[in-house]
């Protein structure tokens, strides 16, 4: 039987739910993220499909992570750290004193 390749979640998912998490709101994050309140919901919706846990408990004021969500929470925005970082070293490998 072949074996099922996994493919990571995609950036705008964990960036939807890192900015989701940090404002406590689907609103703020679409805000930050220049998106809709939807696009946001969709992501995370989709985000939490895919893991098969809830990230965040919906409150009428907004959000709560659950314990999963809670947990989550700093991988991703390690995640998005190390990505980051791995952005800054490629423009100083490429910058034009570096190529040959």
């Amino acid at each position: 039987m072949p074996q099922k390749i996994w493919m990571p979640p995609s950036l705008a998912a964990l960036r939807a739910f890192e900015t989701a998490a940090r404002t406590m709101s689907f609103t703020g994050a679409a805000q930050e993220l220049n998106q809709t309140q939807g696009a946001i919901s969709h992501q995370v919706n989709t985000l939490e499909a895919r893991l098969g846990v809830k990230l965040f408990e919906r409150q009428a004021r907004g959000l709560k992570l659950t314990e999963a969500g809670g947990r989550y929470l700093p991988l991703v925005r390690d995640s998005l750290e190390r990505l980051r970082t791995a952005r800054k070293i490629w423009s100083v490998w490429n910058d034009p004193p570096f190529l040959p």
